[in-house]
């Protein structure tokens, strides 16, 4: 399966590599050709994450929510207020508490669509020690019959390989891809289309402001009296001074004395102009669509899809938050739960989110005014254990 899709992506590599032979003569009616971006992991983080403030505070304000939820442990018959894996998952190592960790894992995954948790320690037993590993450094080696048989962590030239035949260190969480067996889909690929357009809008306007925040005018040529076209000479010195004395921020305002039959004609703003700003607010809205984040939390101007704060933050909890740390908590208790034995559940406790607190406790009154339901049947539906014999 991993040669086919390697082969596959070769041809696909291959044939974005050409270029046409009439593509310099289309260039000359058109546009040209549109520059993206690289969509490899590294690209898309510097550019989307590290290089756009819509792409950094969605990857930050998703994944901050997600580590910062209390997590609560049970298993059929009862809620542990002590356990090993509470303790474990309290300080996984020594450089990182529980939030520090699981942030790591939700950026992870929001930035490449992968995230890879590495045990260490441990012997028959729970871990000492738990580690996030870079996605960009992680490569899935599958077998014969499609499913991973090692994990190969590359730094330097170097690589590591973890066998994942006889039970796996590495807790591989990864999103859904429609066309990939073994790697999942970021949010920022979805997005890099908007991130470049909003990348683009913002360099247009750092362009405008260092040319004294207007459109550049024309500088017309009328000449004098038995003279010709302007010299190559007159032209170069033109240009010199132009670059050197009236572009730039610390020229904004300077006079301009033109000689010679030069005539300075400003233009103003053209229609087009006008709506780079419209361009990058539809952008941002998109990126922060794309990671599932109401555009209101970003401070994105003209949208109203909610009709106050407070709606916006129960929604991105509700819809964006919870799943994905629903789901990330569910693979790590899966994984500690196969070194000891012990099927464990770890969630977030939907009891102690603020946000959520009038929908849980509206949940709670209907809960216990249902007369028809058992005690058993109640605390089922509020995701509370089964309550033993004697209790």
């Amino acid at each position: 399966m991993r040669v086919f899709d390697f082969l596959k992506r070769g041809t696909e590599d291959v044939v974005e590599a050409k270029a046409s032979a009439t593509g310099r003569v289309v260039g000359v009616q058109t546009s040209g050709r549109v520059a993206w971006s690289p969509r490899d992991t590294v690209s898309l983080t510097r550019t989307g994450f590290a290089g756009n403030p819509v792409g950094f505070r969605s990857v930050k304000l998703i994944a901050e929510a997600a580590a910062a939820l209390p997590l609560v442990c049970q298993d059929l018959a009862q809620r542990f207020d002590t356990h090993p894996v509470l303790a474990l998952m309290a300080r996984p190592n020594g450089a990182q508490g529980r939030a520090e960790l699981l942030e790591a894992l939700y950026a992870q995954l929001l930035l490449s669509g992968d995230g890879y948790v590495e045990a260490v320690g441990g012997g028959m037993g729970l871990p000492q020690e738990l580690h996030i590993l870079r996605s960009d450094r992680m490569s899935v080696v599958p077998g014969a019959d499609g499913w991973p048989v090692a994990y190969e962590y590359t730094v330097s030239g170097r690589k590591h390989r973890f066998d994942a035949t006889q039970g796996t260190p590495i807790c591989h969480v990864r999103n859904f891809h429609p066309q990939d067996d073994h790697y999942g889909f970021s949010p920022m690929q979805a997005a890099a289309t908007a991130v470049d357009v909003h990348n683009s809008a913002s360099r247009w306007s750092k362009a405008l402001l260092d040319n004294a925040a207007r459109p550049s005018g024309a500088i017309i040529y009328k000449g004098g009296e038995g003279q010709g076209a302007m010299s190559n000479d007159q032209y170069d010195r033109l240009v010199s001074e132009m670059e050197s004395h009236h572009q730039g921020a610390r020229n904004a305002g300077r006079p301009m004395l033109l000689e010679g039959g030069l005539d300075w004609r400003p233009m103003g703003f053209s229609p087009s102009d006008m709506e780079f700003q419209k361009t990058k607010e539809a952008a941002a809205r998109e990126i922060a669509l794309a990671f599932g984040v109401p555009p209101m939390l970003l401070g994105i101007a003209g949208d109203a899809t909610y009709a106050n704060y407070q709606e916006a933050h129960r929604a991105f909890y509700r819809l964006t938050v919870l799943p994905l740390a629903t789901r990330v908590t569910a693979a790590l208790a899966h994984w500690l739960s196969g070194f000891t034995g012990e099927v464990v559940e770890l969630k977030p406790d939907l009891d102690q989110v603020p946000a959520l607190s009038a929908e849980r406790d509206a949940q709670w009154a209907r809960v216990a005014g249902a007369d028809f339901l058992t005690e058993g049947e109640k605390r089922a539906l509020l995701g509370l254990p089964a309550v033993t014999g004697g209790e």
